[in-house]
């Protein structure tokens, strides 16, 4: 038995079903290697299971594709499955394993990207009506660094549109579903690699991190995140969302997974302006072998204020945990008062005048209004400036050049990833849709109530900072931690991260996902084509 393409379609519901979900796939019985045991090991695992020969590349992207099969119509993760690119990717590197010649602890891992990230042939559509038939000519930087490395590329992952929200439900392609309770957002921007790999359907993923993009959906799914120093890993060949701002990195099950991945992937790019050099790292034996025991703890007052009380309880007992291990908390004095860089200015402004120009206002509908205030200030309101832009970005330089001075009396920052649970889907996407004052409550990034008030200064000062698991609510969603370190002191981090992650069971703990369990139905704001149209995807185009 199979199922036709339009039938598939209407098993997805609401969410649009890329070309690499239609390459008349056989059911998941038919899949030799389908097997959830295998797709619930860590990367490390099968990095490892790999080396030994005891499972190959092509068994690993089975196993996920029939996972992605029964599992992504419920949380909505992928836009696009790159089925037949990863099998040959496999072909060839099992034939390299028969070998015995491995590229790296990546080789033949399936991963899959946030689908901001240009791969050459398979479109890359930012989650927007305005890129939806986009199919760049290049891989972005990253993605070639991690196929040289035995990276298997297995997909393209749903996100909120152009990157510019933290929830993670407005996307051209539907709103992806937190795995935990699928009538929950997941966070955004990186919305469908929290869920993916949270839902066992790759076993890394890379996201971009402009607010707060990865360590948002790591929190509220449960999972690990990285935000690497800024600079250390290309951003080349991504789209952007505020270049000067934005970030690339890790999403994964473990902290030692997300260190794996991070070797690979880091590495100056002179085609990338904001790339900076840096020695190479060893960062799975520095998560190992970097000392914790006089390590000095940090948690500055702000970042705890307004915390829901649930959240406060988790982080507060992560700190016993972590205060047995370390020299315990010795500051709670602020890191740096942080001077907000406006969204409106600088790259951000200048890269999608260019858009609207071209394509006019073909948005979903929060984000036609953001764009059209833009090019369209109300009468009466001033507009930014050059000169607006210019101290933007001169604040921006001096705060990332005196950050590491701050670290004086503590050597780590360790705060909640998000002060609060993460809201219903259908609650968010009114607001959203309102087209007014009341979405700042969840939308603005950098609005004081939002979800990413404690994770944006952390891209301002460029450090590296890392989300994990630290406890669960009462209602069994996940909450995060996030931990800090100057600039290029991702060992540092990852080390008391791992520490933490040794002492605890937070990680271990998985959301039950069945093929036939029911999807609560979404209400969706109505997104814009920049006509007057609808902006949904038509029968057509879901082929």
């Amino acid at each position: 038995m199979r199922l036709s393409r339009r039938g598939f379609a209407k098993l997805c519901g609401s969410a649009v079903v890329a070309e690499g979900l239609l390459q008349a796939w056989p059911l998941m019985a038919d899949v030799p290697g389908a097997n959830d045991a295998l797709t619930g090991k860590t990367l490390t695992e099968v990095s490892g299971m790999i080396r030994s020969k005891s499972v190959t590349s092509t068994q690993l992207v089975e196993a996920l594709l029939a996972r992605i099969m029964a599992i992504n119509p419920k949380v909505n993760a992928y836009v696009t499955v790159m089925r037949t690119e990863a099998l040959a990717q496999a072909r060839v590197l099992d034939e390299e394993q028969k070998a015995g010649k491995f590229r790296g602890p990546l080789h033949g891992i399936p991963i899959a990207l946030k689908d901001n990230i240009d791969t050459a042939g398979t479109r890359t559509t930012a989650a927007s009506p305005m890129f939806k038939d986009r199919v760049p000519t290049e891989d972005a930087t990253i993605v070639t660094k991690l196929k040289a490395a035995g990276a298997i590329i297995l997909g393209k992952l749903n996100l909120h549109e152009f990157a510019i929200g933290c929830t993670g439900d407005v996307s051209y392609f539907g709103p992806t579903r937190n795995p935990w309770e699928l009538d929950r957002v997941t966070g955004g921007s990186s919305a469908g690699s929290g869920a993916a790999v949270r839902s066992d359907l790759c076993y890394g993923a890379l996201g971009t991190d402009t607010g707060g993009s990865i360590r948002v959906p790591s929190a509220w799914c449960g999972i690990v995140g990285l935000k690497p120093t800024v600079g250390l890993v290309s951003i080349k060949g991504i789209i952007p969302c505020a270049a000067d701002l934005d970030h690339c990195g890790p999403m994964a099950r473990t902290v030692e997974d997300v260190a794996l991945m991070l070797g690979p992937m880091a590495g100056y790019d002179a085609g990338d302006i904001y790339s900076v050099e840096s020695q190479p790292v060893d960062y799975v034996k520095a998560m190992k072998e970097t000392p914790i025991g006089e390590l000095r703890i940090g948690t500055p007052a702000s970042f705890y204020d307004h915390v829901e009380p649930e959240v406060n309880e988790a982080i507060q007992a992560a700190l016993a945990v972590l205060t047995k291990m370390t020299k315990g908390v010795t500051s709670e004095e602020p890191l740096m008062e942080f001077s907000l860089v406006s969204r409106d200015l600088g790259d951000a402004a200048a890269y999608h005048e260019d858009l609207i120009r071209k394509y006019g206002l073909l948005y979903m509908k929060p984000d036609q209004a953001r764009f059209e205030r833009l090019m369209n200030p109300p009468p009466g309101s001033k507009g930014p400036t050059a000169a607006d832009d210019a101290r933007a970005r001169e604040r921006l330089a001096v705060m990332r050049r005196t950050i590491d001075g701050v670290f004086k009396d503590f050597d780590v920052v360790v705060v909640p990833t998000i002060r609060n649970m993460p809201p219903k889907i259908n609650e968010s996407l009114a607001l959203e849709s309102a087209g007014t004052e009341a979405n700042k409550k969840i939308y603005d990034w950098f609005n004081g109530t939002s979800a990413c008030t404690n994770t944006a200064p952390f891209d301002v000062y460029g450090i590296p900072t890392i989300s994990l698991p630290c406890g669960f609510s009462k209602s069994g969603l996940p909450i995060g931690m996030m931990i800090a370190a100057p600039h290029f002191q991702e060992g540092r981090v990852l080390a008391l991260a791992y520490a933490y992650q040794q002492a605890t069971e937070w990680h271990k703990r998985t959301p039950m996902l069945t093929a036939d369990m029911p999807v609560p139905p979404i209400v969706e704001g109505k997104p814009s084509d920049g006509k007057g149209g609808d902006g949904k995807a038509t029968d057509e185009e879901k082929k």
